[in-house]
């Protein structure tokens, strides 16, 4: 089967086209590399199943899919809010792109959406039923007012032109292949107290979030592209696992061995204060449920990230 990764080079993306080669696909990735780098692809770049289209999706490409798993976006609150505007354009345009190519060869298309189309969230744990609770001109919005309207675009063309649509909202999600400054929490803590540094945590640390490990979200989407029944999403795929920011931090300083400690800055504006996924219909639709446990997870995390600032020092 050929599919095409929009985003194949980012943290999800990456992992996301070694599972599809592995599995004996041929993969198209296409990525622009402002967030995504080459270095998460340097095993596959020789596959002759594998290509890398180093292109912005927002521009109309004429590539032949048999299925589309739509990733492109940045996706860390340092990363989107340093190119707001971009960011809106990716899950606009090119989320108009992305659709015309699968509208055109007759293809499946699953979009990568967020839990942060929930906003501040007032219901907890958060069903897909609900519609969310989002500052539409906040410092965020450009991320979750554009993954909102990436799910109205994908509704709008499966209603109108019968475009085959999956919709999934991913929780935090954490692994290898994560950018060290690309500011998530997981990413943060884990290098800093490798380094022995101070671990920042916004506010007090009494905000809480569901962590999945990265196998677990590409067990979850490779399912959700598969499922053969009228069920398009949204559907959750997260870790009901909720733990406040300030237990994380201080397990991640014992499973790292640290001498760091905990520094409290201001908490960021929209920050939600509770994150945590009801997967009850990705159980049912998908027989789908995470496997791999927070404590599990972060030893793997660790371990990549001690390689990663040992190569670079």
């Amino acid at each position: 089967m050929n599919i095409l990764v929009t985003g194949g080079a980012g943290f999800i993306g990456s992992h996301l086209c070694h599972r599809l080669i592995n599995n004996g696909h041929s993969v198209i990735c296409v990525d622009n590399l402002i967030t995504g780098s080459k270095d998460n692809l340097t095993s596959l770049l020789p596959n002759p199943h594998f290509t890398l289209i180093e292109e912005d999706i927002c521009k109309p490409m004429d590539i032949k899919a048999d299925q589309i798993f739509h990733l492109a976006s940045p996706a860390s609150p340092y990363q989107y809010q340093k190119n707001p505007v971009a960011t809106i354009r990716t899950n606009t345009l090119g989320t108009l792109n992305a659709l015309d190519i699968a509208r055109k060869n007759n293809a499946r298309i699953l979009l990568a959406s967020t839990s942060e189309v929930y906003g501040d969230p007032t219901e907890h744990p958060q069903k897909e039923s609900y519609f969310g609770n989002v500052n539409p001109i906040g410092p965020r919005s450009c991320y979750d007012e554009g993954k909102r309207c990436a799910e109205a675009l994908f509704a709008a063309y499966n209603r109108e032109y019968k475009v085959d649509i999956k919709i999934v909202r991913i929780f935090n999600t954490y692994g290898p292949n994560m950018d060290e400054a690309d500011g998530r929490v997981i990413s943060n803590f884990i290098v800093q107290a490798l380094q022995n540094n101070f671990l920042t945590v916004n506010g007090e640390g009494s905000q809480t979030r569901s962590f999945m490990y990265i196998d677990d979200l590409i067990n979850g989407l490779i399912k959700a592209m598969k499922n053969d029944n009228p069920f398009i999403g949204p559907v959750n795929l997260g870790n009901p696992e909720e733990i406040p920011i300030k237990d994380l931090a201080e397990k991640i300083i014992k499973l790292c061995a640290s001498k760091s400690r905990i520094m409290y800055k201001t908490l960021p504006e929209d920050d939600p204060l509770k994150r945590k996924p009801d997967i009850s219909m990705a159980k049912k639709e998908l027989k789908w449920q995470p496997k791999i446990s927070l404590d599990e997870g972060l030893n793997k995390t660790i371990g990549y990230f001690k390689t990663i600032l040992k190569s670079g020092s």
